[in-house]
């Protein structure tokens, strides 16, 4: 096993065009199987909200939740750096009570980073927490916290105003302080643009080939969701394997052949 990643191995990796790779995770089992593969950040994102608690969308995720799912993650884990979402209102009240959150998520959690979603309403908090000594991982294009403004999860950044807010957003979260920032769902020549503009990595999410890193929610990539996005990849379909030992389970247990005859 390498040495753990850490936060400033991101910038150095961007230098020498070494792409990043990041998947969610949400408890020990599967960060220990995400780490031993390789995989660079682990987010436990608050998309757990929906893959693992069934809701519709993020947005009634606690501060409890992730608390608790970051602490499961960071047992599993040993080289991976682990990025934790901070959950709605958990930053946009004030800077004071998104220190104070963002402080569980590490002193509770174990998280090593936390993700905020937006651009220029929460610079000075990014500047608080990094200033404090919290690295931020920024996040913009599609953020799934305001999916109630933008009308549903459409891609973002379409026309060349939306384009240059995002451009301008991105820089601006660098020099507030942020590691790194996620781009979700917007359109790949601009996810260029924003990558060639940073000297911070970018992370992309349905934003084409030309990010420093990529990200998947790892039950898209499993295939154990009913509905993933289309940019998403399935590189398995454990839904379907694990049916078939459940129904293979059942089946033994009904006729008799497990646990079967012990001597």
């Amino acid at each position: 096993m390498s040495r753990p990643v850490r936060v400033p191995d991101l910038v150095e990796w961007k230098k020498r065009g070494e792409r990043l790779t990041m998947l969610t995770a949400y408890d020990a089992t599967m960060a220990r199987l995400f780490d031993s593969a390789g995989v660079d950040l682990l987010l436990v994102g608050d998309s757990l909200g929906m893959v693992i608690m069934g809701e519709s969308d993020t947005l009634g995720v606690t501060l409890d939740d992730m608390v608790r799912h970051t602490r499961a993650v960071r047992r599993g884990v040993e080289r991976a750096l682990v990025v934790a979402d901070m959950p709605f209102l958990t930053y946009q009240v004030s800077t004071e009570e998104a220190v104070r959150n963002a402080g569980r998520l590490v002193q509770e959690g174990g998280a090593q980073a936390v993700k905020l979603e937006g651009g220029t309403p929460i610079l000075a908090v990014v500047e608080r927490l990094v200033a404090i000594g919290i690295p931020v991982m920024g996040h913009l294009g599609l953020t799934p916290q305001s999916v109630h403004r933008l009308g549903g999860y459409r891609q973002q950044a379409r026309t060349e105003e939306e384009a240059r807010s995002l451009v301008s957003q991105a820089r601006a979260l660098q020099e507030a302080g942020a590691f790194a920032i996620v781009l979700e769902s917007v359109p790949a020549a601009v996810a260029r643009e924003v990558t060639e503009s940073l000297a911070i990595p970018t992370i992309g999410i349905g934003a084409g080939p030309h990010c420093d890193g990529q990200v998947l929610v790892s039950y898209d990539l499993l295939g154990l969701t009913a509905y993933a996005p289309s940019f998403a990849r399935q590189y398995a379909d454990l839904s379907a394997a694990i049916s078939k030992a459940v129904q293979q389970y059942v089946s033994d247990v009904r006729a008799g052949r497990f646990p079967g005859v012990s001597s």
